[in-house]
């Protein structure tokens, strides 16, 4: 056995579940680029799966108390249930360097126009109404990479939403992509038995950290949240772009 691959991904779980006990995200930054460079990105893929299904199910129980409109979570959850199906299929027989450098852009700008214009948000009404496209796109980068992020916490990001509401939000989307994705794995032959049961014991470590960082998000205000995502996304945007030109 690979006892250093085991330590080192069993740690970089356990520092994804305090992320995401804090800010709902952020988990798959960094678990699916390590695995990905010990193993390769179909195995980093297919190991963070079953994890994330079941974390996002929790925190969606957890915070459903604060989800937004029925309309929005359909919208945006259910189109990111397509959009894994069709990343998977990219996962499958596409590389993506073209697309990682073009989210990385995408994100560059976003950070770019929140600085020039700090008080600028995007309403519910305005989010509705791009709720579909970005769940769907998030959805693709899921499916192709492992990574919705991008796209799905630069959106929500970008509505301005209390803490409790983006985590209910974003434990739904990432659920509802898990739930595709799963079988669509299993269907192409990435996720394996053998696969599948390293995913079920690297739930162990998100799911032990995940209350560690619900307790440390407890002293967050919404503006040191607001700038805790900004430089997770900042840090998202150069993961990508490096990936795409290495």
């Amino acid at each position: 056995m690979d006892w250093t691959g085991v330590i080192l991904g069993a740690t970089a779980m356990a520092a994804g579940g305090v992320l995401k006990g804090a800010i709902g995200a952020g988990a798959p930054l960094l678990v699916v680029p390590l695995l990905a460079l010990m193993y390769d990105v179909p195995f980093a893929v297919a190991i963070f799966v079953i994890p994330s299904l079941l974390g996002n199910i929790w925190q969606a129980w957890f915070y459903r108390a604060h989800f937004l409109p029925l309309r929005f979570l359909v919208s945006f959850a259910g189109a990111a249930g397509v959009g894994v199906f069709a990343g998977s299929l990219f996962l499958a027989w596409v590389p993506g360097d073209v697309l990682l450098a073009g989210l990385s852009l995408i994100v560059f700008l976003y950070l770019a126009q929140r600085f020039a214009r700090p008080d600028w948000t995007l309403g519910l009404d305005a989010g509705a109404r791009w709720a579909a496209p970005a769940g769907f796109l998030g959805g693709v980068m899921q499916g192709a990479g492992g990574v919705s992020a991008p796209v799905s916490v630069t959106f929500l990001n970008a509505m301005r939403l209390e803490r409790r509401e983006f985590i209910a939000t974003i434990a739904v989307f990432f659920a509802a992509m898990s739930v595709i994705q799963l079988p669509t794995l299993w269907a192409l032959g990435i996720i394996t038995p053998d696969r599948a049961l390293l995913g079920l014991c690297a739930a162990l470590p998100l799911f032990g950290a995940m209350p560690l960082g619900a307790w440390a998000a407890r002293f967050l205000s919404r503006g040191v949240f607001d700038r805790a995502i900004l430089v997770l996304l900042t840090i998202i945007a150069c993961r990508l772009l490096y990936a795409a030109v290495t």
